[in-house]
């Protein structure tokens, strides 16, 4: 699936409900069915910046294309990493880096999150895409 494809599934996923305390529900499940990361990734230098909780997000090149893995210490960011890595997990440097986040508008995420966890979100997707930037410019691509 391209990474569109899987925004819209996202959208259409949280379409389903009305109320953010469903959707917020939706997010810990997300985040809860997640692969715990494994303690060796936990590190100084998988710490994403700017991120309220603490958050470890880990991009390993397989087959050319960008894998990701994560794990927070907080339930609803955990849920925010978990979509971001559905949506662009399993594919090329290129796709990452040419693609639009559009489905964090289209749901409504930004809007129903703290400053201090809007600014994390938009963390993540920078480190996401400095990830992809770094094994392109690797010639993983």
């Amino acid at each position: 699936m391209t990474i569109n494809e899987l925004q819209d599934q996202v959208i259409e996923e949280f379409s389903d409900f009305d109320d953010w305390m469903d959707k917020y529900q939706l997010l810990i499940d997300l985040g809860n069915e997640q692969e715990p990361l494994e303690e060796q990734y936990k590190t100084e230098q998988n710490l994403i910046e700017g991120c309220q909780s603490r958050v470890w997000l880990q991009a390993d090149m397989v087959d050319g294309k960008l894998m990701f893995k994560a794990e927070s210490d907080a339930l609803i960011v955990k849920g925010i990493i978990a979509l971001l890595i559905k949506v662009v997990s399993d594919h090329t440097p290129d796709e990452i880096l040419d693609s639009e986040l559009y489905f964090i508008d289209k749901i409504g995420l930004k809007e129903h999150l703290s400053p201090t966890r809007s600014n994390g979100l938009l963390s993540m997707v920078k480190q996401m895409r400095m990830y992809a930037l770094a094994f392109k410019t690797k010639g993983g691509n």
